[in-house]
């Protein structure tokens, strides 16, 4: 997450998953802070052929790093590829002081800057490969697909004259045929069931948004909910579309879920908890080493300080997320339900390099109100990628009591509640993670069999579909066929995905309801996805249910 002027918290959750980090030892920090110096010195000077232009002479401590580099390039027994020494010398030296400073390359950064941005350069549509056929599934309001004409079900068989049906393409290939800068234009070749002959459609490819708020609807009498994927550069402008929508529906508490929200721009985060605060509050403060403490303080009274809120969180909940939570928690204004969150606490700075590519620093930690760093540990001793496993062997993802919590890291907020610094944000309402059916799901995550389906079942079944006149009249009547069920069980097999006949009984049902969700979001919107799914959310149950005695208590009190 990264304020105005560059700074960052950047938070995925998880840190870079393919990139294993060396723990270092305690003598060592002298030498890597050198070392990280040289690696900063080296990308500051990349050319645009991205070689070293700088070189040691005579000093009294010569660079070795460069040293070595430029003797390797210059005697060694083959040819090397300078570049990528440089880049792997800047990766090791940044693995080995923390978990989130890392080296980003150039594709990394092109769409990390994307999700960032809250847009992207194309045509505004989203698509399967299904059986080496580019489809369209759906097209954005507004965008150049939509004008263009672009139809559900569409089969693209040319990119700008190329051939790409049959051609074994998948989603990258098409991303970088299709996308490309505003303005450009982009020819497909389009085969749709209604036309006898294949379509030629021009479009002028535009700024797409991302939508980081996915999905915001009434859930219950005087209750709304809404799903924040990530924080852009626009989450606070949706946020607050969304709640005057919410508004408008006569809410008058709303549950806010950030349920595998892995971060985004502390600006945007910042602003969140402002609307819901009084002026002159501490949402949050940063320090380090070099770094004097900042105070990130409300200035006005907050847009919707008079709405009850309660904050929806789980262990994939990080950074912004995590400092959303913590300051509405901190100053009595939430209700947090879930599990105890990743514990990411840390700030990066992010420095692009002439490439095109950049790497992330850790400059500072960031403190919540009370003044609790909710950094979970990443010592020699700590394997931070493997806390997931920790918390499931430990038992702290099904019992309240087995979340370590130390009376040297307790706080208490001005309403005398007590609150832990113990990696993460400990919720108020613990709701244990369900694992009934998860294996079924996960064997079943692994495949596009149940995206595939849902596709199909619509291509093949328009008409019947047709007669739900919206979402809501669709989420209440529609029933997926047993058949539809019988086919997505026969593909598994297909598949040799090792599936027990029990286990199918077991967790049929959340799969029927998996094929609805995914049906209702292709023809509707994203919210049905939320409202299908209610039926099994046992943590949105327990939100919605604390939320609405909530009101009901304030209702109380006002008479």
């Amino acid at each position: 997450m990264e304020e105005k002027e560059n700074i960052a918290i950047q938070g995925e959750g998880n840190p870079k998953p393919t990139r294993r980090r060396p723990r270092a030892s305690n003598a060592q920090p002298l030498y890597f802070g050198a070392t990280l110096i040289v690696g900063i010195l080296i990308g500051t000077y990349l050319a645009d052929t991205n070689l070293l232009t700088i070189k040691t002479g005579a000093e009294e401590n010569p660079n070795k790093l460069v040293t070595l580099i430029d003797y390797i390039e210059e005697t060694y027994v083959d040819s090397v590829d300078k570049k990528r020494l440089i880049d792997d010398a800047i990766e090791s030296i940044l693995s080995h002081l923390d978990p989130h400073s890392y080296y980003i390359n150039p594709d990394e950064l092109a769409v990390t800057k994307e999700k960032m941005n809250g847009e992207y350069q194309g045509i505004g549509m989203e698509f399967m490969v299904l059986r080496d056929t580019l489809r369209v599934v759906k097209t954005m309001n507004n965008s150049p697909a939509q004008k263009g004409g672009l139809q559900m079900g569409d089969k693209i068989i040319e990119v700008d004259g190329k051939l790409i049906a049959g051609q074994k393409i998948n989603s990258d290939k098409v991303q970088k045929l299709i996308k490309g800068k505003a303005g450009s234009e982009v020819k497909l070749t389009v085969l749709r069931k209604s036309e006898s002959a294949p379509l030629n459609i021009t479009l002028q490819r535009g700024n797409i948004p991302i939508e980081s708020v996915t999905a915001t609807y009434k859930i219950a009498p005087g209750v709304g909910y809404l799903k924040i994927e990530s924080f852009a550069h626009t989450t606070f402008e949706e946020f607050q579309a969304a709640m005057r929508q919410l508004i408008a529906e006569d809410c008058q508490s709303v549950v806010i879920d950030l349920r595998g929200n892995g971060g985004g721009l502390l600006e945007q985060s910042f602003l969140i908890a402002e609307s819901f605060l009084p002026k002159d509050k501490l949402v949050l403060f940063t320090k380090g080493m070099h770094f004097p403490q900042k105070n990130y303080i409300t200035t006005q009274d907050g847009e919707f300080r008079n709405m009850e809120v309660t904050v929806l969180v789980d262990q994939n909940s990080a950074s912004a997320s995590e400092i959303l939570a913590g300051a509405l928690q901190d100053w009595d204004k939430s209700t947090t339900v879930g599990r105890r969150t990743f514990g990411k606490g840390l700030v990066q700075h992010e420095i692009e390099l002439p490439d095109r590519s950049a790497f992330r620093l850790t400059i500072a930690r960031y403190y919540t109100p009370t003044g609790r760093c909710i950094q979970k540990p990443y010592s020699d001793s700590t394997d931070y990628g493997d806390d997931f496993a920790h918390r499931y062997v430990s038992g702290e993802l099904f019992n309240k009591d087995s979340i370590a919590k130390h009376d040297s890291l307790k706080f208490t907020t001005p309403g005398g509640k007590t609150v832990y610094a113990s990696g993460g944000i400990t919720p108020d309402i613990f709701i244990p993670l369900d694992t009934s059916n998860t294996i079924l799901l996960t064997k079943i995550a692994s495949t596009s069999i149940i995206r595939d389906a849902s596709f199909e079942f619509i291509e093949n079944n328009k008409k019947a579909l047709a007669k739900y006149k919206n979402e809501d009249e669709f989420v209440e009547k529609f029933k997926v066929p047993e058949s539809l069920l019988q086919q997505v069980f026969k593909e598994l097999k297909k598949a040799e995905i090792p599936l027990q006949q029990r286990e199918w009984n077991a967790g049929k049902e959340e799969v029927r309801n998996r094929l609805k969700a995914n049906i209702g979001r292709y023809l509707y919107s994203n919210n049905v996805v939320q409202k299908v799914i209610f039926s099994e959310d046992r943590e949105l149950q327990k939100a919605v249910e604390i939320t609405r005695n909530k009101i009901k208590k304030e209702t109380k009190s006002k008479k």
